[in-house]
């Protein structure tokens, strides 16, 4: 009877060299792998940021429509939302700035007509750049004139992250007085409406001159900026951001213009292009790459 020949393979175990390579395999490929994953989170985050501001852009042209104008940039930042009769008011009115205007076309009517303390508290997301910050608000004692709670009583004010053009009062946002389409006579296409504001990132969330009065603030640097100086990155320091304009991203502060159109502008940007981005109607339409 032929004999059967049985092969037997012997199991070997894993030698701890062998789980190291493994293991150095997987750093590497994470180290590949999580710089792109956050590329491309930054990318869909900036995407958000000039969603925002196309949004806004959006609510300054339906507002238009409904009132014959932009909004104005309110009156002071010591002026509480202005209401008449229970509703908010409108056009010259309105002592409270751009921001609040726009409630009603940012999906925010319940808030704009809540009443002043309801509205100033909103903590509302099309407001926040999300490269910088979650939607944020600071609470500290009222000092609204007339006082909005009460001396000595904490009000909460919603922050905001964008800021109009400008504080000269040549932009496409001014004090006391709504601006209209017509005003514009350099073009809607090459004059500034909002962009984002550089802010001290050190400080945020905690009340700082230019980001405490919050989205609501009447003709403020909480919500106006100039344009008699380039844009500048946000910073970590001492110190309030100067009244400009500026941002978390790289390279770039995004931008919407009165035409709804939102672009990039470059921090390389000659001072004299940004100015004349700023004026509405200084007889010198400008064109940015």
């Amino acid at each position: 009877m032929p004999q059967l020949t049985i092969f037997r393979f012997a199991r070997r175990g894993v030698t701890l060299i062998e789980v190291l390579v493994v293991l150095a395999i997987i750093a590497v490929l994470l180290g590949l792998l999580l710089p792109a994953v956050q590329q491309v989170r930054g990318r869909a985050a900036g995407v958000r940021c000039q969603n925002n501001l196309r949004q806004l852009a959006i609510a300054f042209q339906t507002h238009h429509t409904d009132h014959h104008a932009f909004p104005s940039g309110g009156w002071d930042w010591s002026n509480p939302p202005t209401y008449v009769g229970g509703r908010p008011a409108v056009g010259r009115e309105q002592k409270a700035g751009w921001g609040f205007q726009v409630l009603p076309y940012v999906e925010a009517r319940a808030a704009w007509e809540a009443g002043p303390r309801v509205a100033v508290a909103a903590e509302l997301p099309v407001f926040f750049c999300p490269v910088r910050r979650s939607p944020q608000s600071v609470t500290y004692p009222d000092e609204y004139l007339p006082p909005l709670v009460g001396s000595g009583q904490a009000v909460t004010h919603g922050l905001c992250d964008y800021a109009a053009s400008n504080l000269t009062g040549t932009g496409a946002v001014r004090q006391y007085d709504p601006v209209r389409i017509a005003d514009i006579t350099d073009g809607t296409t090459s004059t500034l409406l909002l962009a984002e504001k550089r802010l001290n990132v050190a400080f945020l969330g905690t009340p700082q001159p230019d980001d405490n009065e919050g989205y609501t603030a009447g003709f403020d640097e909480d919500t106006v900026r100039t344009t008699e100086a380039v844009p500048i990155p946000d910073f970590r320091g001492e110190g309030s951001a100067g009244q400009r304009f500026g941002g978390p991203h790289p390279g770039v502060i995004h931008a919407a213009f009165c035409d709804g159109s939102v672009r990039p502008i470059r921090y390389t940007i000659e001072p004299g292009v940004f100015s004349r981005l700023g004026n509405r109607a200084d007889g010198q339409p400008t064109a940015i790459d």
